[in-house]
């Protein structure tokens, strides 16, 4: 009996071993798959062979792998837990088991440096808190993250050198990027269900840089020729190169939605920003295959661009391209970052506080996904009207069912008269009946504009329900 059982695992072994279908890495141990879904597996086995899935819930499928041996095809997922499921992939050879699989939300996590800086921070960058977050993050225990190793490419590339980790080693969780670990953080405690996260940031990429060919060729000043991408200095500003070298890696995985923070490498380019964020919005959605899915993205926070002006706007251009691109993509949301930097950090573009910039993309989700209407996950904005009486300015803002939640000491506001010349407004206050914002500056006579932080570095103090900021604004157009 002995011997045939050791013969038997011998040649189970060997089966496994000699196994044709093989997976990418986002398909893999511990990670985490969307609830209540149609998720899609997929990968390669030998060419024109039966490919079958079998799952510890229950559910199964099968397919024909093509004549190179590529498939893809879809698993039925169950209800959220944080019960560790398995997932068997097999064809006539062998077959590869995926453990340690728990089923809840899925979310994609894009952009640049501020969505990649991870919990143990950059180089002269700290994230507050995040080495203690990190050493208490096996609390979490359905929270996995998946990081896309950062890659520029000519070609596209469809699979990496990664894997899903947990939140059992802290020096692991160092490296989850911080503001996507406090979105989870919250989701998970909030739907009390596993979520999932996949990374896929570059620090310093364009919007361009997470685009196709086909689509950049429309635009007059983008050279998709290899020399001309190689002309864009610094390398990692170039279009094209991110999306060919990571967004294909993990963009058919199925996900709930997507959270995204970008923009400070299109600083100059306001004019351009929210047409295009809107159409890789439009092309990502397309090729994930999963409908408008939520997007809900972040301002960029408050950096002196051009040091040697304080009053200098290009980055509060920026800020306003993506409060406008609001209104092109359908399904979205976006969190003001303004009083999520500190002063000192003037010249610092990766602000430590990332728990609150996490937090507020929480809230979108858990709101505009999830259904708890009545949690707060938008400060005011302004919404184009507003009157002078006297030497006041009356400013109606929107976004205030919870009411302005400041009525003293208000800084942020400027004013300018007829010659443009914008003075710090001395007298701030709240028309309570009406929740309209008065303001007004004994240095001029009669406001022609009004501005709100509306500079490449002002934070404000002007906030609504659940201490979200107001969104920074203007009243003219004078660039």
């Amino acid at each position: 009996m002995k011997v045939r059982f050791t013969l038997a695992l011998l040649l189970l072994g060997s089966a496994f071993a000699n196994a044709t279908v093989k997976l990418p890495a986002v398909i893999g141990d511990n990670m985490v798959i969307q609830q209540n879904a149609d998720v899609r597996l997929w990968g390669s086995a030998k060419a024109n062979s039966e490919v079958k899935i079998t799952t510890s819930w229950g559910a199964s499928a099968s397919v024909k792998a093509d004549k190179d041996g590529k498939f893809l095809t879809t698993v039925k997922s169950q209800a959220g837990s944080y019960n560790p499921q398995s997932i068997t992939i097999s064809d006539k050879d062998g077959a590869v088991t995926l453990n340690n699989v728990l089923v809840g939300e899925v979310w994609f996590a894009g952009g640049q440096s501020n969505m990649e800086m991870p919990l143990r921070g950059f180089g002269g960058c700290i994230v507050k808190d995040g080495t203690d977050e990190a050493i208490m993050a096996g609390r979490f225990k359905g929270i996995r993250f998946f990081t896309v190793p950062k890659l520029h490419s000519f070609e596209d590339v469809t699979d990496c050198n990664s894997s899903w980790k947990t939140t059992e080693r802290f020096d692991e969780v160092l490296n989850f990027s911080a503001t996507a670990w406090f979105f989870a953080r919250n989701l998970e405690q909030a739907l009390n269900i596993p979520v999932g996260i996949v990374v896929c940031a570059y620090g310093g990429s364009r919007v361009e840089s997470w685009m196709p060919e086909n689509i950049l060729k429309g635009y007059s000043d983008i050279n998709c020729s290899k020399e001309g991408i190689e002309n864009y200095l610094p390398d990692w500003e170039r279009p094209l190169v991110a999306y060919n070298g990571m967004f294909h890696v993990a963009h058919q995985f199925t996900y709930k939605g997507i959270i995204y923070y970008q923009g400070c490498s299109n600083v100059g380019h306001h004019d351009t920003y929210a047409d295009r964020l809107a159409t890789m919005v439009k092309n990502w959605r397309a090729e994930m295959k999963l409908g408008d899915i939520p997007f809900y993205y972040c301002e960029i926070a408050p950096y002196a661009y051009d040091n040697d002006n304080p009053d200098a706007i290009n980055g509060a251009l920026l800020r306003e391209a993506q409060f406008k691109a609001l209104k092109l993509i359908p399904n979205s949301g976006m969190i003001s970052t303004n009083n999520a930097a500190l002063p000192f950090e003037v010249l610092n573009i990766h602000p430590q506080l990332k728990q609150p910039v996490g937090a507020r993309l929480s809230y979108l989700a858990l709101n505009k996904t999830y259904g708890y209407k009545y949690l707060c996950c938008e400060g005011p904005e302004f919404n184009g009207k507003w009157e002078v009486k006297n030497n006041e300015a009356w400013i109606t803002l929107d976004k205030i069912t919870d009411g302005i939640c400041r009525n003293y000491d208000i800084q942020g506001f400027e004013v300018a008269g007829d010659d443009k010349v914008f003075y710090p407004a001395d007298k701030v206050w709240i028309h309570w009946q009406t929740n309209e914002v008065v303001v007004s500056s004994e240095k001029v006579a009669k406001p022609a504009a009004v501005r709100y932080c509306f500079k490449n570095f002002q934070i404000g103090n002007l906030i609504g329900g659940n201490h979200l900021p107001c969104i920074p604004f203007r009243t003219d157009n004078w660039d």
